[in-house]
């Protein structure tokens, strides 16, 4: 992961880790200054999607909810996020 990219996945996961629940793709870019395209991609490599035939780390789950996008952190997600934040 290119360094900018995993500076946009460490905020991710501090936003994501500020919220219970999940919080709308919109919502996530108004607070981190980034369009919905470029958190799109951040948020499928922090999934648990597999990306060249590796699974991804499954942080987050994305969905769509009443026609928006949500993202929200998964206990594997928390932990991450813990740990970013404790260093």
């Amino acid at each position: 992961m290119a360094a900018d990219l995993q500076d946009l996945a460490a905020a991710v996961l501090r936003e994501l880790a500020a919220e219970p629940g999940p919080v709308s793709l919109p919502r996530l870019g108004k607070r981190l200054g980034q369009g919905a395209s470029v958190l799109m991609r951040c948020l499928a490599l922090m999934g648990d999607a597999p990306i060249g035939g590796m699974p991804g780390p499954g942080w987050v789950s994305l969905w769509q909810e009443d026609g928006r996008w949500v993202a929200q952190l998964t206990e594997a997600g928390r932990a991450q996020a813990r740990a970013l934040l404790s260093d």
